[in-house]
């Protein structure tokens, strides 16, 4: 394989899932994650300071698309919405991660200078 052919597609990133690739969405599934046994509508908005209707609609994105599931229950005499994040919801977030962490590693191997120090402006900041 020729050096032209082994860097075509090189910087593709399929696997940055547009499902995924939004803030808010990567906010709800970041969020369902780490509380795989779901949370609440409430929970959901304040953790990722979305609006019910912004919510909703990311929802109902995310449930289409099999990532998550959505259960309608009553908590004393109250109705209570509750997500959780499917297997496959799960599968896909790990991908989507793992490429990220390719993007990053990437953009860190491709902007070493010479001596092979990162440039001032990627270096974790000082604080």
């Amino acid at each position: 394989m020729n050096s032209r052919s082994s860097k075509e597609g090189r910087f593709a990133y399929k696997g940055l899932d547009r499902v995924i690739h939004e803030r808010a969405r990567l906010s709800v599934l970041t969020s369902l994650v780490t509380n795989p046994k779901g949370l609440t509508f409430n929970d959901l908005k304040q953790l990722c300071s979305l609006t019910d209707g912004n919510l909703s609609r990311h929802l109902s994105v995310l449930e289409r698309s099999k990532m998550i599931e959505i259960v309608k229950q009553q908590e004393q005499n109250r109705p209570q919405t509750l997500c959780r994040i499917t297997a496959s919801g799960r599968n896909r977030y790990l991908t989507y991660l793992s490429t990220l962490e390719r993007v990053i590693q990437d953009a860190t191997d491709e902007t070493k200078d010479e001596a092979g120090v990162l440039p001032s402006r990627l270096k974790p900041s000082q604080a």
